[in-house]
């Protein structure tokens, strides 16, 4: 009896080194997240308190409290971009997963030919926004392919300036980024249609369901945890375009295509107001680490449903 209650002290004693073991291999890692994300944030943080410009970055930041904040803020232009901001990520988010999800449903068989289709779809979403971004510049412009095709086919009768005029620019950026992002909702809906049990499938089918009523009431509930962690990340994506930005139309004509990150880079790197520029990059780190703390628990309480 007492060896037995030896092994068990040694067991037991094994098995919380062992769990102490599998901590002691995970602060590298912690380390490392601290060291390149903790520490700029604070500079950023410090920077966005401070008067910092051109002539002073490398020597000493005098504090002015929330000054850069309220400049900002009083800004007659700030309004306005904000509402493009928001109208940005509105397009981007909900076309985004509606366009993902249909793609999801349609691919959402054994066919080579989906596969093929849902593969040309990860290639587009995969090429760099720089190469993406300009490709539509082109396909956009006075002269462009659609404006040409549409002119063949007496739709229209002078070109669409899709990236010219402040009615179509924000549209046109913000469809352009919906392409890009809707190969990744369709292909992580699809995994998450996988999930779906064949056997209900069969008995839906059984009962005579619609192949739209099977998207209704199986597919779509389904995946319903699937699309809130999407709806978070889509929102997050949208919140953080730059660069279809930067290449399309340079935040023009005017202030039509100007959003919150294009702001700040245009105050930091452009006009060398680092402080404004470290502002505004404060104010969307704020907003998207509010949203990683939904998705966050969005994920946990999809672990503890499973």
């Amino acid at each position: 009896m007492a060896d037995l209650k030896t092994k068990l002290s040694i067991k037991a004693v094994w098995s919380a080194q062992r769990k102490g073991n599998h901590l002691l291999y995970a602060v590298p890692a912690v380390f490392l997240l601290t060291l390149l994300s903790a520490f700029p944030l604070f500079q950023l943080a410090r920077m966005s308190i401070s008067d910092v410009g051109i002539k002073n970055i490398t020597g000493s930041w005098k504090n002015v409290g929330l000054a850069n904040f309220k400049f900002i803020i009083a800004d007659s232009d700030f309004k306005q971009i904000l509402i493009n901001t928001l109208v940005f990520v509105g397009i981007v988010t909900f076309f985004g997963l509606f366009l993902g999800f249909l793609a999801a449903t349609a691919f959402n068989d054994s066919k080579k030919s989906s596969d093929f289709l849902l593969a040309f779809m990860v290639f587009i979403w995969a090429l760099p926004p720089i190469v993406n971004g300009s490709v539509w510049k082109f396909l956009l412009g006075g002269d462009g392919l659609i404006n040409v095709l549409f002119q063949k086919a007496h739709l229209i009768q002078e070109p669409i300036p899709f990236l010219y005029d402040p009615k179509f620019a924000l549209y046109s950026v913000a469809v352009v980024n919906c392409w890009a992002v809707i190969p990744f909702n369709a292909l992580i809906l699809k995994a998450a249609f996988k999930s779906v049990s064949k056997d209900v499938l069969e008995a839906s089918e059984i009962d005579g369901v619609t192949k739209f009523q099977q998207i209704r009431y199986v597919y779509f509930p389904s995946s319903r945890p699937t699309l809130l962690v999407l709806a978070i990340l889509t929102l997050v994506y949208g919140f953080r375009s730059f660069d279809f930005i930067y290449v399309m139309t340079y935040g023009g004509p005017g202030l039509a295509t100007n959003t919150l990150p294009f702001l700040g880079y245009i105050k930091a790197f452009v006009q060398f107001k680092f402080s404004q520029g470290a502002a505004i990059a404060l104010l969307s780190a704020i907003f998207t680490s509010g949203l990683a703390f939904l998705y966050s628990r969005s994920v946990r309480k999809e672990e503890e449903n499973d």
